[in-house]
C-alpha cells in the first residue's frame, strides 16, 4: 500500500485527475441507494419538469427524478460494463494464451474462428445477436464478453507466442512441467503488464457499447436506469435548450477520458520509460 501511495504521489496529473474521477464513480455506483433523493423507478411528478430545487435536473419523460436515474445509472451501467469485460478477459486471455502454448491445429482453429468474427463490425454484430437471443441483461453480457473476447485473444496470443520461445519457459516444459503450469506460471505472470492495460481499455470498449446498445434500444431495457438510454428519452430537449440529455452523455465521456487517463500512466509504467 506504502508503495501504491508513493508512486501515485510521483504520478502526472492526468492520472490522479483519472483515479479521483473512478473512485469518485465506485462511491456513486456502490452508494446509489443512499445518494439518490428518490427511487429508482419512482414516479415523482410531471413530465420533462424543469430543473429546481425539489428536481435538481428535472424529471424525464415519465415524470421519474433525472438525478436519481443518473445516480442509479451509474450502478447498472458500470456494473454491467465490468462484469461483461471480466468475462472478456476470462475468456479471451484462456483462450489466447492457451493457443500460444499448445500451437498447431488448436492455434489455428481457434485463430481463423476468432478472424471470422472479427470480420463483422462489433456494433452490427451486438445488434443481430440481441434481436435474435433477446435483451435480458444476461444475454447482453454474454454477446459483449463473446464478441469482445477475439480482441483479447489476438492481445494475449501475440504476447503469449513471444514468450513461448523464451528459454525459462523451454526449461520449463524440459523439467516436465504440465500445460496448466506453463500457463499459470510462465506465460501469465510475462504478460500481465499488456494484458491489464487492455483491460482498462477494453472496459471502454465495452462501456460505450453498451451505452449505445441502449440508445438503440437492445442494450440495458427500461425501467432499469441506464446512462445511453437516458440520452434517447431526453433527446428532445435539446431542440428547447435544455441540456438534460448532455449530463449522462457527459458522464459516459468523462469516465471514458478518466480510464484513458489511468491506463496511459501504466502503460508508461510498465514500459520503463524515464520521464
Amino acid at each position: 500500500m506504502q508503495s501504491f501511495l508513493k508512486e501515485l504521489g510521483k504520478a502526472p496529473l492526468s492520472a490522479k485527475f483519472g483515479l479521483a474521477v473512478i473512485l469518485g464513480y465506485a462511491i456513486v455506483a456502490i452508494f446509489a441507494p443512499a445518494l439518490a433523493p428518490y427511487g429508482e423507478r419512482e414516479v415523482v411528478g410531471a413530465q420533462f419538469l424543469p430543473w429546481d430545487a425539489e428536481h435538481l435536473l428535472g424529471t424525464d419523460n415519465l415524470g421519474r427524478d433525472t438525478l436519481s436515474r443518473i445516480i442509479f445509472g451509474a450502478r447498472n451501467t458500470i456494473g454491467i460494463a465490468l462484469a461483461a469485460t471480466l468475462l472478456t478477459f476470462l475468456l479471451g486471455g484462456l483462450l489466447g494464451l492457451l493457443a500460444a502454448a499448445i500451437g498447431g491445429w488448436l492455434d489455428q482453429v481457434l485463430s481463423r474462428t476468432v478472424d471470422a468474427i472479427m470480420a463483422i463490425p462489433t456494433l452490427i454484430s451486438a445488434l443481430m445477436l440481441l434481436t435474435v437471443f433477446g435483451t435480458d441483461i444476461v444475454v447482453l453480457i454474454l454477446v459483449i464478453a463473446v464478441l469482445d473476447s477475439t480482441r483479447v485473444f489476438r492481445l494475449a496470443r501475440a504476447v503469449g507466442v513471444n514468450i513461448t520461445v523464451m528459454e525459462y519457459v523451454e526449461a520449463a516444459r524440459l523439467r516436465g512441467e504440465g500445460l496448466v503450469w506453463i500457463i499459470t506460471r510462465e506465460l501469465l505472470p510475462n504478460a500481465m503488464a499488456p494484458l491489464v492495460a487492455e483491460f482498462g481499455l477494453r472496459f471502454c470498449f465495452v462501456f460505450l457499447t453498451i451505452a449505445a446498445l441502449s440508445f438503440l434500444g437492445l442494450g440495458i431495457q427500461p425501467p432499469t436506469a441506464d446512462w445511453g438510454s437516458m440520452v434517447r428519452d431526453t433527446a428532445t430537449l435539446i431542440s428547447f435548450g435544455d441540456p438534460t440529455p448532455l449530463i449522462p452523455a457527459g458522464a459516459i465521456g468523462l469516465l471514458t477520458v478518466a480510464v484513458n487517463f489511468v491506463v496511459d500512466w501504466f502503460l508508461h509504467k510498465t514500459s520503463g520509460l524515464k520521464d
